[in-house]
């Protein structure tokens, strides 16, 4: 959520902000407020930034330079890593939004660093950008061994990103979860639906199921002999005459975790 402290956290682990309390730590070292020591070893974007009547090649040899980088092929390298061989010598301004982004990636890569920090990377971008993007951050994780750590309020994309998530609120890491783990943390309910509302509602009750009904009449059992054995239903329902016209089990996705999880710990005020 916005003002959780995502932004406020990648600050201090930057060494851009002094904690308030604590410690921040990273590649094993612990990151002092004011020192820039392990900036040789992270790539950090929080907006893209570029000069748009420079080409993507001068804009990277701008950034190559600030790094007091001296090999010139770090340049092709990076392009070609990030995909931006095509439009090495188109300016910046008319680059699509996704290839600007790609830009700005690539200036936070030139130095080769272990860690790339972003900031909301895909907030603002068409639906083709968003794609590209998330194409150039699984493809830098699982083929060039880059370690990426991003803040985003975009749950959706980042379920299709993540390994690892961490779920911040109001200033406090609430929960930190494997993706592997989580989707076995997600809750599941059965959704029911038949002819005969009345006759299937005292089957259910005779037969120890426990249901409620939503608003579009649809019955929704949340124990696990439903969710778990949801054919054992069905043939009982087959049984007694009445057929489900609609049976399916639905999971949580990220965003109904995230909820939840933020109004265990308190709520959402």
């Amino acid at each position: 959520m916005n003002g959780a402290g995502k932004s406020t956290t990648i600050h201090m682990m930057l060494s851009l902000l002094k904690p308030a309390s604590g410690s921040v730590y990273m590649l094993g070292s612990k990151v002092d407020f004011g020192s820039y020591e392990l900036w040789g070893k992270v790539g950090f974007m929080e907006e893209a930034s570029y000069y748009p009547e420079l080409t993507v090649e001068e804009n990277l040899d701008i950034a190559r330079r600030m790094q007091m980088l001296p090999d010139r092929q770090c340049i092709p390298r990076i392009i070609k890593k990030l995909g931006l061989e095509a439009h090495k010598n188109k300016k910046a301004k008319n680059l699509s939004l996704g290839n600007r982004q790609r830009l700005g990636l690539s200036k936070a890569m030139i130095h080769n660093p272990e860690i790339l920090i972003l900031d909301e990377p895909i907030n603002g971008l068409d639906p083709a950008g968003v794609v590209e993007i998330r194409e150039t951050l699984l493809d830098l994780s699982k083929n060039h061994g880059v370690t990426v750590f991003l803040s985003s309020h975009l749950l959706e994309e980042l379920a299709k990103l993540a390994d690892r998530i961490g779920i911040i609120h109001e200033g406090k890491l609430v929960q930190e979860i494997e993706m592997t783990h989580l989707e076995q943390s997600l809750r599941k309910h059965l959704v029911l639906c038949g002819r005969d509302k009345t006759t299937m509602r005292r089957i259910l009750a005779e037969n120890g199921y426990r249901f409620e009904e939503n608003a579009d009449g649809h019955f929704i059992l949340s124990e696990g002999r439903a969710t778990e054995k949801p054919e054992k239903l069905s043939e009982l329902l087959v049984r007694s005459g009445q057929p489900p016209t609609q049976l399916n089990i639905v999971s949580e996705d990220l965003e109904g975790y995230f909820f939840r999880t933020i109004q265990d710990r308190g709520g959402v005020r």
